[in-house]
């Protein structure tokens, strides 16, 4: 298992993700050291990114944005993602993108 995708006792995953805000598009940049690095367009203000991020990653994975859930990091560029319902093989394959 890589460092930045955990699954729990109790089948939800966390990822562990480093953003880039205000960035030309939105998009996954591969891993940055221990955690996978995604550009948003969404600038840093308002909690606009936090919501970008969700939104992004729920639709990644085809979940509604309710089964995504902001742990940790709403204010750094380092943040933890709690995901429910989805397959690790698919998460799994959001580095590679």
């Amino acid at each position: 298992m890589s460092e930045w995708l955990r699954v729990a006792a109790d089948g939800h995953i966390t990822l562990t993700l480093h953003i880039q805000p205000g960035a030309k598009k939105t998009e996954f940049a591969g891993l940055h050291g221990d955690a996978l690095k995604i550009r948003l367009a969404a600038p840093p203000v308002d909690g606009k990114a936090n919501e970008a991020l969700v939104k992004f990653v729920a639709e990644a994975l085809s979940l509604p944005k309710s089964a995504v859930t902001l742990k940790s990091g709403q204010t750094s560029r380092r943040k933890v993602l709690e995901i429910i319902g989805a397959e690790v093989s698919s998460i799994a394959d959001l580095a590679s993108l």
